[in-house]
């Protein structure tokens, strides 16, 4: 039996490879970028191992002065599968319908309109009180300014009853830095390990955390 002190007070989760999987349409996005650009293209697990921050953070990086061009192609390409190919990540709606007895919210690095649009696509949107996406809040993740937005979304405030439950290191870093409980779904396998994403907590996939959560409730 949890603890008062075990409990959460607000949930809030990373979206990609935490509650979907939506990896095909982006990387078909990705890749169709790539071709314009003659450059080599990624597998669906080259893409999960090495999307993390927001497209605006990457893209100038990767395209140079051509960024926005290579934004415009992989949104144009997005736009046209992204729902099609997204599928809920495992125990990914046992966890949000044992969740439902806190505030639920998102918080993604995915751009807000396709995030919204994917949220509304699964019929989840009446779990969620708040749903953050890149480009909403002043920075993105890592930064903690999009929990921060979220959580005034709510009606709430940062502290570490707030657990942010995503699957990157990226996300670990961004609860710390907003002063919430760093939760890892799944091993973070493709991006380190648990020891690189140090959480505070971690549960296996979302089937674990849904059987913790009925039980804290």
């Amino acid at each position: 039996m949890t603890t008062p002190a075990e409990r959460p007070a607000i949930l809030l989760y990373d979206w990609d490879n935490t509650l979907v999987d939506g990896w095909v349409a982006i990387t078909a996005a990705l890749n169709a970028t790539f071709a314009a650009f003659a450059q080599p293209l990624w597998t669906p697990a080259e893409t999960r191992a090495r999307v993390r921050v927001s497209l605006g953070e990457s893209f100038p990086a990767m395209f140079g002065a051509e960024w926005e061009k290579a934004r415009d192609i992989f949104y144009t390409t997005l736009a046209g599968a992204h729902l099609d190919a997204l599928t809920p990540m495992p125990g990914a709606a046992a966890l949000l319908a044992a969740g439902a007895a806190w505030p639920q919210g998102v918080v993604s690095n995915k751009a807000g309109g396709f995030l919204r649009a994917e949220v509304a696509h699964l019929g989840w949107g009446d779990y969620f009180r708040a749903v953050v996406g890149a480009g909403d809040a002043a920075s993105d993740k890592p930064d903690p300014a999009p929990l921060h937005l979220a959580l005034a979304r709510m009606g709430e405030r940062a502290r570490r009853a707030v657990w942010y439950i995503g699957d990157t290191a990226l996300d670990m870093q961004a609860a710390r830095a907003a002063g919430c409980t760093a939760v890892l779904l799944g091993d973070a396998g493709h991006d380190g390990g648990i020891g690189r994403a140090a959480p505070d907590r971690q549960f296996a996939d979302g089937h674990a955390l849904a059987a913790y959560l009925a039980a804290a409730a």
